[in-house]
């Protein structure tokens, strides 16, 4: 009986039983399997800024960041975020009290619900959604409360209605992605000031995922929710390194928001990784700092990438919801006569050599997503002109 368990209960934590292993590694492991172009996971085939990879270089080398950095991250990092804050958005955050770095957004949305859901809290979230925003939610004993985005006019849309229906006695806090993954959606200002009215009305708080608050395009423009009236001492802002610099594996990310959430935060994230990323905090500290014309250069670069593989997909027969942000399309398989995300992804890559992400996995409500496919443009541009060649067979 060596091996075997004295129990019939279920190793794994019932929490955490519906999630299994992510899309992301499955449709990975496809690529590899196929030698197919991989559009599904959200990672960039190159490196970002020269300049700040030096800046890790030079910063391991000269010994910074090779022992655990402070456990509400380096100085220089805080100070820089603050900074960035401020000069974007006109935000002003006390580094040493209102800005915490983490292990990436991912821990920083862990650290987040953990620190303010208990069990029997409802979380009130934008659907789809990242995959990790419901698996953490169950881990912090909370209820999910999905309000779906839905197509309308080109674009998927937020029925305010339907989110204030949402909300009742029972909800702790709205859990808010803007720009939106995997839509590409770019909440407006007016959709905005009645999340913020609701907020305040009904004495909720707010997280905040912003890690691509540098890619909106066109006439998209980001706002933050904290800076709407009453926000501020309700709203955990976060914010990455990793889309905005192109290092995801650095796995540098932040939040900034009042003292008490700020602490209340740090409580949960000391117990899940401490501290992280040393020598890269320095790095990205630097890269914050880099001119206004690396981010108008670096989201005009993603938007000749967006047209680029959007045409393609138009022209391979997809409906296209061509995105006001992120780095990833959302398409309509219907018109190819699909409707299963799920077989059509899967099937994808020995038929066309490319790989792709179902949406359906980011919704609770799996027949909303089921006809809608991601991919993602942050590619080199010969590697997307290459994708939508093979796309154009489909077809055939």
């Amino acid at each position: 009986m060596t091996g075997m368990t004295s129990s019939a209960r279920p190793l794994l934590n019932r929490r955490l039983a519906e999630f299994g292993t992510t899309i992301f590694a499955e449709m990975s492991a496809l690529a590899l399997q196929t030698g197919a172009i991989n559009l599904g996971q959200g990672f960039p085939d190159t490196d970002g800024p020269e300049e700040v990879r030096e800046a890790a270089v030079r910063a391991l080398r000269d010994g910074r960041g090779n022992q655990y950095p402070p456990g509400p991250g380096v100085p220089e990092l805080r100070t820089a975020v603050a900074a960035h804050q401020e000069r974007r958005y006109g935000m002003a955050y006390d580094p040493d009290t209102e800005v915490l770095v983490t292990a990436g957004a991912t821990e920083a949305i862990a650290a987040a619900l953990l620190a303010l859901v208990e069990p029997g809290d409802e979380v009130v979230a934008l659907e789809p959604y990242y995959d990790s925003y419901a698996a953490c939610i169950a881990m912090a004993g909370g209820t999910r409360v999905p309000v779906t985005l839905r197509p309308h006019d080109g674009s998927f849309r937020l029925d305010l209605d339907e989110l204030r229906a949402a909300v009742t006695d029972r909800t702790r806090l709205l859990l808010i992605n803007t720009p939106h993954n995997p839509t590409g959606t770019v909440l407006t200002r007016e959709e905005l000031t009645a999340i913020a009215e609701l907020a305040v009305e009904r004495d909720l708080l707010v997280i905040t995922d912003e890690v691509y608050e540098h890619l909106v395009f066109d006439e998209a423009e980001h706002l933050p929710l904290a800076t709407f009236p009453g926000m501020r001492e309700r709203t955990v802002t976060i914010g990455s390194a990793g889309k905005t610099f192109s290092f995801t594996g650095w796995k540098v990310g932040w939040i900034t928001s009042a003292p008490g959430l700020v602490s209340a935060v740090r409580s949960a994230k000391q117990f899940l990784t401490y501290v992280s990323s040393g020598p890269f905090q320095y790095a990205v500290a630097e890269a914050l700092a880099l001119p206004d014309s690396y981010f108008a250069a670096f989201r005009e670069d993603m938007r000749a990438k967006r047209d680029l593989l959007s045409s393609g997909l138009a022209e391979a027969g997809f409906k296209v919801f061509k995105p006001a942000g992120t780095y990833f399309v959302t398409t309509d398989i219907r018109p190819l006569g699909e409707t299963d995300g799920f077989a059509f992804c899967r099937a994808l890559p020995e038929r066309a050599g490319v790989v792709a992400i179902p949406n359906a996995v980011f919704y609770d409500h799996r027949e909303a997503g089921a006809p809608f496919v991601r991919f993602a443009f942050c590619k080199q541009t010969g590697v997307l002109a290459e994708a939508t060649r093979r796309l154009k067979t489909l077809g055939a």
